[in-house]
């Protein structure tokens, strides 16, 4: 779940279940009861025709986390972690970051740091549509060494200079849960 969306409809399908809730977070709920094969089935199935999907496999749910880390580390806190990303994720999530990154890598086909960079240049994208800071800030903000480094790796991503993605009439930006 990467969205405040997200928790208000998990919330609303357990209440309909008669479910109470401890922790509905992203990715993960904590419910007081046990839940019966039944209502396993019901909020599965309700989640999936909102979108959502209910993760029981430990390995899928990981990911999930590490995901949410990721995507609230470049798109929601005002700054990126003055420290290692490795070390950031892996202090967050409590594991080695080895193991964190090779079951990524297993299940979804790309490194961390290839979806961090993903991630980085659709802030990117965004923040240039805002108009509110020029590209070195950009760069400063989202800890590029520097305007040149960005320039680079956003050309590499999108095809696109900067400057050339900004003159473009329609700004076609991907949405955070298909990165």
């Amino acid at each position: 779940m990467v969205s405040l969306r997200c928790k208000m409809v998990v919330k609303e399908e357990l209440r309909k279940l008669g479910l109470h809730f401890i922790v509905v977070d992203l990715g993960e709920i904590e419910i007081m009861e046990d839940m019966t094969d039944n209502q396993h089935d019901a909020l599965k199935e309700a989640l999936l025709n909102s979108g959502l999907e209910l993760m029981d496999d430990k390995r899928a749910v990981l990911i999930e986390k590490i995901t949410n880390v990721i995507v609230e580390m470049v798109h929601y806190d005002d700054e990126l972690p003055k420290i290692n990303y490795s070390d950031y994720i892996s202090e967050k999530l409590h594991y080695d970051y080895t193991y964190l990154s090779n079951l990524f890598s297993e299940i979804k086909g790309m490194t961390i740091q290839q979806f961090i960079i993903l991630h980085k240049i659709e802030r990117v994208k965004e923040l240039m549509m805002y108009d509110e800071l020029n590209l070195t800030e950009i760069s400063y903000r989202l800890q590029y060494s520097s305007v040149a480094h960005l320039s680079n790796q956003f050309k590499k991503i999108t095809g696109l200079t900067p400057s050339q993605y900004k003159m473009l009439k329609d700004k076609n930006r991907n949405p955070i849960e298909e990165l």
